[in-house]
């Protein structure tokens, strides 16, 4: 099964962005995830990993909910 890690920064504030990308992924693959777990960070990271993947980086790319969940889809 699919695991995804959502790495956030807390200092710079964006457990909610990470709360946001959690819901809309648990609610578009439910059952299909084993987990969508949250871990702290710091230094302005936001990354989400896939199975250990990296899918996506905040350093390198725009935040967009949307594309995030399509390169999930595109891993499971």
């Amino acid at each position: 099964m699919t695991s995804v890690e959502i790495e956030y920064c807390v200092p710079c504030g964006f457990l909610g962005r990470a709360e946001n990308l959690q819901h809309a992924l648990l609610s578009t693959f439910g059952e299909q995830l084993e987990a969508v777990t949250l871990a702290t960070g710091a230094n302005g990271v936001f990354a989400v990993r896939v199975n250990d993947e990296l899918v996506f980086e905040k350093h390198e790319e725009t935040y967009d909910v949307d594309e995030i969940v399509r390169r999930v889809r595109d891993r499971l």
